[in-house]
C-alpha cells in the first residue's frame, strides 16, 4: 500500500511539475526556510590599520534586484564596462564604514557618505590616519577620505575616476596624497556604433602558431576597439588630503601606476594598439616607464607586444618583462622576471626564467639576480639582507622556495616539495606593511629566522599555526597551534615586536570572529562580536566524514541531515551530493584531509547546503580526486575515478543508515556540473542530477580545459570520452540545467547548456533548461538566486524524494 501511494505521489509531481514548466510567469520564489537563508546578513569584511591600533568594519552590500544586473553594460575587451559611470558594470560593494579602535573596543561611524553611493577600493593610507575609498553613483565614481580618527568622510576631488581596467587610487608613501586616475578631460564624446557597417571584419593569420584558451567578452569589430579605447583614455593626477589637484602629466589609456618606496618615481603602464579579437585587454600591447614625481619621463622599461602567440603548454607565459614592481627593501629599484625558454612551457631547458633589477636613477643596464630552473612565481623581500623567491611547475605539481642573498645574489634551496601534498606545506612567511607602505617578512634573531602560518592540513583534519623557522638549519618551533573544538585560522600581526597577532576563530555553531592573542600566552581578547546569521540552522546535524573508494584512496566529505534526525528512528533520507573534481598527480596526495571538523556551519545559498531544511540528507564537498601518477594522466580514465569517487560516498553514507542509495541526487556548479553530467551519461548511481554553468563539449574548448594541457587534435579521444554532449543519448536520469545567460567564465559559454539542453530533448531524457537573464558564472541578483533555489527543491523534490522505488518503473534503469 506505501509503495503505491508513493508512486501515485510521484505521477501526482510529475504531473504538476510539467504543468508548472509549461504555463510558469515570472521569477519563483522558494519555501521560507530556502528565502530566510538569501536574507540572512552578511558578516562585515575587515581590514587592519598599518600600525596595528584600529579594525575597519566593511558592511556588505545585500543581495542585488535583477534591475541592478540589468543596467547597461559593455561586453569588450575581455571585460564588463558599465559605460554610465566608467567602471565595472559587476562589482560587489560595501554600504557602511565602521572604525574601531583595538585596545578598547570604541566605534566610530564614517558619515559624509551620499546614501545613494557604492562604496569600494578602501585603502588604508600609510600612516594609518586616513581611509581613501572610491564612491560609484549611477554616472560617476568619485574619491572620497575619511579620517580615520573622526569618521568624517568628503569627497576629495570633482574629477569622476576612471576604474575600467583597474584600481584608479594609489597612496604616496608619506601618506600626504594620493595618486589617481580619473577620466580624461579631453577624450570627447563617446563613439557611436554606426547604423550601417562600413567593413567586413576580417582577421588573418600567416603561418605563426597563435593558440588561445577560450575567452569570453573579446573585441569583435573595430566600432568596438574605438570604444574600448574611449572607455581606458585616463590621466592620472595628484591629490592632498587637503584636496588639491594638480595634473602628473600622463593622457592616455593607462593600465597601472606603482609608486617607489621612498616616492620618487611612478611605474606606469599604458596600453595601445594593436588590439586583438583572440585575447583579453590585459595582453594588449602595453608600455611600461619609469616617471619621476611630475610625471616626467625617466625611462622606458619595455614595451611589451601584443600576447596572442602564447604556448598553450602548462607552464608557458609570456616573453620580456613581466611580474615586474618595485624591491620593498630598497628605495627605488625594479625588478622583474623574464623567460628563458621562450615562454614554452613545452621547451627542454635548464632554466625557466631570470629575474633581473634596475636601481634609480635607471640609466646602467639591468642586473641579474638569479635564474630559476621553474617557473618563477613571485618574490618576498626582507630587512634583513635576504628574499625568499618562489617557483613552481604544474606538470610535477612541483614547489620551491629559495633563500636569496640580496647582496651577493647567492642562493639555496629552502623548501622543496610537491604542492599537492598539504601534509607537508611548511605554511607560508608571514609579512607585514609598514607605515611607509613597505610589505617586508617578519623576521626575527637579527633576520636569522622568520615567521610562517599555514592551515596545518593532517589526518585529523586543519589546525592553523604560526611557526618561527630558523633560515640556517629549517628547524620550526610552534608558537601558536589552533585547539578543537575550534578553528582558529591566523589573519596576520598586529605587533611583531611583542608577538600580539589576530585571529578568526570559530565552531561549529559559533559563527567567525575576531580576537587578539599573544605569541606565549592563553589570553584570548574578542575584537568583534559578529551575530549568529541563521541561528535557526544551529540544530541541523554536521559531521566531518571519512572513507574509502575501491581502490584504497582515502575520502571525505561533511554529512549534515535535518533538524531532530535519527538514523535509527527515521531511516534512511533521500540524499543530495555536492562536489567538485580535482586533478592530482600522486594517489597519497588525494586522500589528504583539507578541511576540519569544527569549521561554522556557513551556509551559502550557492551549494546543496540550504537543501537539509527540505528534509534531504547532504554529502556536501565530497572527495571527487582524480589520479594520474607515473606516466598516466589524470583524464585517460576521468570517467572510471569520478563513478568510484561517487560510489563510495553513497555506499558509506547507506552504511551509516542516512542515505537511501536509491533516492540520490548529484549537483554541481561549473566543474561539478561537468562531473554531475558524466556521472549521469555513464552510471546509473543517481535518480536525478543538477547541473549550473558547465561546459559540456569539450570540442568548444579545444586548447586545454581545467588542468587537462593536451590540445583536441594532440588527444581527441580524451575530449570525446569526458563530453557529456557526446553522451546525451546515454543520460536517462533527470537532469535540471541552469546557466546565468551572460556568463563570462573561460569556457562556459551559455550555448554549452543550450546546444546539451537540445542533444538531451533529441535523444527524449528528461531535461529542463534554466537560462538566468543579465547572470554572470555565479548568480548574484536575488530574483534569479531564489528562482534557482525554486527550481532545485521542486527538481529534487519531483524526481529524488518523491520517486518510486526503482523496481517499481514501467522500464527499469537503462544499462549502459
Amino acid at each position: 500500500m506505501k509503495t503505491t501511494s508513493r508512486l501515485l505521489s510521484f505521477f501526482l509531481l510529475l504531473f504538476l511539475g510539467t504543468s508548472l514548466a509549461m504555463g510558469q510567469d515570472g521569477y519563483q520564489t522558494p519555501p521560507d526556510a530556502l528565502r530566510a537563508l538569501v536574507d540572512a546578513p552578511a558578516a562585515p569584511a575587515v581590514s587592519v590599520s598599518p600600525d596595528g591600533t584600529r579594525l575597519l568594519l566593511l558592511s556588505r552590500a545585500s543581495v542585488p534586484g535583477i534591475d541592478e544586473l540589468a543596467q547597461p553594460e559593455l561586453r569588450i575587451g575581455g571585460t564588463r564596462i558599465n559605460p554610465r559611470n566608467n567602471g565595472p558594470s559587476r562589482s560587489s560593494y560595501y554600504t557602511f564604514i565602521t572604525i574601531s579602535t583595538i585596545s578598547t573596543g570604541a566605534e566610530v561611524d564614517v558619515y559624509g557618505i551620499p546614501d545613494d553611493g557604492k562604496i569600494g577600493g578602501v585603502s588604508w593610507s600609510p600612516t594609518g590616519d586616513h581611509i581613501s575609498f572610491a564612491v560609484s553613483f549611477e554616472d560617476r565614481i568619485e574619491l572620497y577620505l575619511a579620517d580615520a580618527r573622526t569618521g568624517t568622510a568628503r569627497r576629495l576631488t570633482d574629477r569622476p575616476l576612471n576604474m575600467v581596467g583597474g584600481g584608479a587610487m594609489e597612496w604616496m608613501p608619506d601618506g600626504k596624497s594620493l595618486l589617481a586616475r580619473v577620466v580624461s578631460s579631453t577624450r570627447g564624446t563617446m563613439p557611436k556604433e554606426p547604423s550601417v557597417p562600413s567593413t567586413p571584419v576580417v582577421q588573418e593569420n600567416i603561418g605563426k602558431a597563435a593558440p588561445a584558451r577560450t575567452y569570453q567578452d573579446l573585441l569583435t569589430t573595430p566600432y568596438e576597439e574605438d570604444l574600448f579605447e574611449w572607455m581606458m583614455q585616463s590621466e592620472i593626477v595628484t591629490v592632498t588630503v587637503s584636496g588639491e589637484v594638480s595634473s602628473f602629466g600622463l593622457t592616455g589609456m593607462v593600465s597601472s601606476m606603482n609608486v617607489s618606496p621612498d616616492g620618487k618615481y611612478v611605474l606606469t603602464g599604458t596600453i595601445h594598439r594593436p588590439f586583438s579579437y583572440l585575447v583579453p585587454y590585459y595582453r594588449f600591447p602595453n608600455t611600461l616607464e619609469v616617471r619621476d614625481a611630475v610625471g616626467k619621463v625617466v625611462k622606458q622599461i619595455a614595451d611589451v607586444p601584443l600576447m596572442e602567440e602564447v604556448p598553450t603548454a602548462f607552464g608557458s607565459t609570456t616573453t620580456g618583462v613581466r611580474s615586474i614592481g618595485w624591491r620593498q627593501d630598497a628605495d627605488a629599484t625594479l625588478a622583474w622576471a623574464e623567460a628563458l625558454d621562450g615562454g614554452d612551457g613545452a621547451a627542454t631547458v635548464d632554466f625557466r626564467d631570470a629575474i633581473y633589477q634596475l636601481p634609480a636613477p635607471f640609466s646602467g643596464s639591468k642586473q641579474e639576480m638569479m635564474r630559476t630552473p621553474l617557473r618563477y612565481g613571485g618574490i618576498s623581500w626582507s630587512d634583513a639582507g635576504f628574499a625568499l623567491v618562489r617557483e613552481s611547475w604544474t606538470a610535477t605539481r612541483q614547489t620551491r622556495t629559495y633563500y636569496l642573498d640580496t647582496k651577493t645574489w647567492k642562493s639555496r634551496v629552502i623548501e622543496d616539495r610537491s604542492y599537492e601534498d598539504q601534509y607537508s606545506d611548511p605554511g607560508s612567511p608571514m609579512s607585514e606593511v609598514g607605515p611607509s607602505g613597505r610589505r617586508l617578512l617578519v623576521t626575527a634573531d637579527k633576520g636569522a629566522s622568520i615567521y610562517l602560518s599555514g592551515t596545518g592540513a593532517s589526518d585529523e583534519g586543519n589546525r592553523p599555526f604560526i611557526h618561527k623557522m630558523n633560515l640556517e638549519s629549517g628547524k620550526t618551533t610552534e608558537l601558536f597551534r589552533s585547539e578543537a573544538p575550534y578553528y582558529e585560522s591566523v589573519s596576520g600581526w598586529i605587533d611583531s615586536a611583542k608577538g600580539v597577532f589576530l585571529t578568526s576563530r570559530e565552531s561549529v555553531s559559533e559563527p567567525p570572529n575576531y580576537y587578539l592573542r599573544t605569541v606565549g600566552s592563553d589570553e584570548l581578547k574578542a575584537i568583534t562580536r559578529f551575530p549568529h546569521p541563521y541561528p535557526e540552522m544551529d540544530a541541523i546535524g554536521k559531521e566531518f566524514i571519512t572513507y574509502a573508494r575501491e581502490d584504497g584512496i582515502p575520502l571525505s566529505a561533511t554529512l549534515y541531515t535535518p533538524a531532530g534526525y535519527d538514523a535509527q528512528r527515521d531511516g534512511p533520507l533521500p540524499t543530495l551530493i555536492w562536489a567538485y573534481p580535482q586533478e592530482f598527480r600522486s594517489a597519497a596526495a588525494a586522500g589528504q584531509i583539507t578541511d576540519s571538523p569544527y569549521r561554522f556551519k556557513r551556509v551559502s545559498y550557492s551549494g546543496a547546503i540550504p537543501y537539509v531544511t527540505q528534509g534531504y540528507a547532504i554529502l556536501d564537498d565530497a572527495s571527487m580526486p582524480i589520479v594520474g601518477e607515473g606516466e598516466d594522466l589524470p583524464n585517460d580514465t576521468f570517467i572510471e575515478q569520478l563513478i568510484m569517487n561517487a560510489k563510495a560516498a553513497i555506499d558509506e553514507g547507506a552504511r551509516r543508515g542516512v542515505v537511501d542509495p536509491d533516492r540520490v541526487a548529484i549537483a554541481g556548479h561549473s566543474y561539478g556540473a561537468f562531473m554531475t553530467a558524466n556521472l549521469l551519461a555513464h552510471s546509473d548511481l543517481f535518480r536525478a542530477g543538477i547541473a549550473r554553468s558547465g561546459a559540456y563539449n569539450r570540442s568548444l574548448t579545444p586548447f586545454g580545459f581545467q588542468n587537462e594541457a593536451r590540445t583536441f587534435w594532440e588527444s581527441p579521444e580524451v575530449y570525446f570520452a569526458m563530453s557529456p554532449f557526446m553522451h546525451a543519448d546515454k543520460v536517462n536520469e533527470p537532469i535540471l540545467l541552469i546557466h546565468g545567460m551572460a556568463d563570462n567564465n573561460s569556457g562556459t559559454f551559455p550555448i554549452q547548456s543550450e546546444r546539451f539542453y537540445a542533444g538531451l530533448k533529441g535523444n527524449g531524457a528528461t531535461a529542463r533548461l534554466v537560462m538566468l537573464p543579465h547572470e554572470s558564472h555565479g548568480y548574484r541578483a536575488r530574483e534569479s538566486v531564489l528562482h534557482m533555489m525554486w527550481e532545485t527543491a521542486n527538481w529534487l523534490d519531483t524526481y529524488v524524494k518523491n520517486a518510486p522505488p526503482r523496481s517499481m518503473e514501467v522500464d527499469g534503469p537503462t544499462g549502459r
